[in-house]
């Protein structure tokens, strides 16, 4: 495992196979006439990237949610308590489904974004202490769904997703 430190929030966190990483390059603001940096609603954007991916997962049968003073999407215990592959511990506290880290950089635009876990190698997470969060319990959607969904569904709902939480009309570009 290679270890890069970037300049966003949300401390430590894995990206790797299984994940689908979503970094949205969004202008939240503009730059006054005095060149000072753009007042914008950040946190509000972070809530409503939540949000985003709260649908996306709705969208896929699967229940989760934003956890007070915390950052991310979470499962609940209930939920995961119904889950066959799920360990023990996930079945007792809420467990962290995809992690946001955000930057917004000197012109307002926003920078990074979600790590979103579908099917990665779960023992990645053993060897960090995953956004700072000792204690917490990481989670994915191959261990919550019969068969878990794949990763262009996932990724079609997401899209879809983003595009009604923050009213933008979602093209598929031809690469």
């Amino acid at each position: 495992v290679e270890v890069f430190w970037v300049d966003r929030g949300g401390d430590a966190t894995y990206h790797g196979p299984g994940q689908l990483v979503g970094y949205p390059l969004l202008p939240l603001g503009q730059v006054d006439k005095h060149g000072r940096l753009p007042q914008a609603d950040y946190v509000g954007y972070v809530r409503r990237l939540e949000a985003a991916l709260i649908l996306a997962m709705a969208r896929l049968g699967l229940v989760t949610g934003q956890r007070r003073g915390m950052t991310g999407v979470w499962v609940q215990p209930d939920v995961a308590s119904r889950c066959p592959r799920c360990p023990p511990e996930k079945r007792r506290t809420p467990s962290k489904l995809a992690a946001i880290g955000v930057k917004v950089d000197a012109r307002g635009v926003s920078r990074h974004g979600f790590a979103l876990n579908v099917d990665p190698d779960m023992t990645y997470w053993q060897g960090i202490v995953p956004c700072g969060l000792a204690g917490e319990q990481v989670i994915s959607l191959a261990e919550l769904l019969d068969p878990p969904p794949d990763m262009e569904t996932v990724a079609d709902r997401i899209v879809e997703a983003i595009g009604a939480t923050l009213g933008y009309r979602m093209e598929t570009a031809d690469l």
